[in-house]
């Protein structure tokens, strides 16, 4: 029978290899998290749009756990030696985050599911060549879909409003998808799985998405012509569709409106205050934005390890009833002992002299070169078996490369 005992092994490793990067990551988004909160509320309280553009921080946050500052820099590495050290080593807890993962995505997909299904069995209408889903459900209006976006509003709201209010709801709904706000609401749903051991994520989950309302509200009012007034008269008319305990709306959806009257008298109160800004500088602001987030990205993957890691260390160990370790000073080896593809190098008469200096006796090896995923997480390494040559100066030992190992592979594009 073939022997597969390497599947285990091989997904112990993926999980120990995944969960010590994203507790990382969650540690980051405490800090990063704190720091948006409280740039929002005291620098940019009043600047919708940097205040909105603040959140695309978070989007760095998954890329932060191979940052070579948790292992080179000393304050970092003394204060999270200890995550390092139990995901690492405590597999239980690596799998119970994992399964935190799994938990978390079922529970978010499942009511995107569901509501997807919900919106496919409701009545299609067209308003202006635009296609509607209409809901006997008493809810604000809202979007769903990625790809092909759907919007839906209530019956009551298609059958009693103007032409006109109609028009300004459903240009509201189309500026959250051309601003991107349903991909902005996947992006958090995805951080909201992976770092799920931060609470703040679905905490402060309402003040993201109540700052993406506010940039969407100054988008409609400026596109749409008419005044800050006339816009928050058809918003306002929408609040007899909000009923104590509303519990019709679907939970799911990205941007369900508002859910209370203090939300809406929030919200009011900024288009309220609604002054015209220059398109030009907004969108001038947007590119920066994005290029600063690519240059933090640049930068940290400069400073990250790589998927797969060239070790240049040398470890001279011997057999002798029992392995044990002479020497990993690689430094010092590196001066006697060389290699290539094929063969290793070995300067005779010095390399002889380590060994009786070391009182090393019995079968010697050589291990050297190969790859690591991360410093102390499975490294794979070269190995032979020194034999002296009296001859030569240069003892030449041929080796069998371990890098045509399809399980080693396996690892590298891990």
């Amino acid at each position: 029978m073939p022997d597969w005992s390497w599947v285990g092994h091989f997904m112990d490793f993926s999980v120990a290899y995944y969960t010590t990067q994203l507790v990382r990551c969650a540690a980051f988004s405490f800090v990063l998290i704190g720091l948006v909160m409280l740039l929002r509320k005291m620098l940019f309280s009043e600047w919708i749009f940097l205040k909105g553009m603040l959140w695309a921080v978070l989007l760095i946050t998954p890329f932060l756990g191979k940052l070579k500052l948790f292992y080179e820099n000393i304050a970092i590495w003394k204060v999270t030696w200890w995550m390092t050290k139990g995901t690492m080593s405590c597999l239980w807890g690596d799998r119970i985050y994992i399964v935190g993962i799994l938990v978390s995505s079922i529970c978010i997909s499942g009511k995107r599911l569901r509501l997807r299904r919900l919106v496919a069995r409701m009545e299609k209408v067209f308003f202006d060549n635009i296609r509607i889903s209409v809901t006997d459900m008493n809810v604000t209006p809202f979007t769903i879909g990625l790809l092909k976006p759907k919007i839906v509003l209530p019956k009551e709201m298609v059958n009693s409003y103007s032409r006109e209010e109609l028009k300004a709801i459903i240009q509201h709904e189309q500026t959250h998808i051309r601003l991107g706000h349903l991909w902005l609401g996947i992006a958090w749903d995805i951080l909201r799985c992976l770092l799920w051991v931060n609470p703040f994520l679905t905490l402060f989950q309402k003040h993201f998405r109540a700052d993406m309302e506010d940039i969407c509200d100054r988008v409609c009012i400026q596109n749409s012509g008419k005044t800050s007034h006339e816009y928050g008269l058809v918003l306002l008319k929408t609040l007899k569709l909000l009923r104590s305990g509303q519990r019709d709306i679907p939970s799911s959806a990205t941007y369900a409106g508002e859910k209370g009257f203090a939300d809406m008298k929030r919200r009011m109160e900024k288009i309220a205050g609604f002054c015209p800004y220059k398109r030009r500088m907004c969108v001038g602001m947007t590119a920066a934005a994005f290029l600063v987030i690519g240059a933090i990205l640049l930068e940290v993957h400069t400073h990250s390890y790589a998927r797969c890691n060239e070790s240049k260390d040398i470890m001279i160990g011997n057999y002798d009833g029992r392995p044990q370790i002479i020497s990993y000073d690689t430094e010092e080896l590196s001066q006697m002992i060389s290699y290539d593809d094929r063969y290793v190098y070995v300067e005779r008469q010095a390399f002889e002299d380590f060994l009786e200096e070391n009182n090393a006796e019995g079968e010697i090896w050589i291990v050297f070169g190969g790859f690591y995923k991360l410093p102390g997480l499975t490294g794979v390494a070269e190995s032979c078996v020194y034999e002296s040559n009296p001859r030569g100066r240069i003892v030449r030992i041929p080796y069998e490369s371990i890098t045509d190992d399809w399980y080693l592979k396996l690892l590298k594009m891990l």
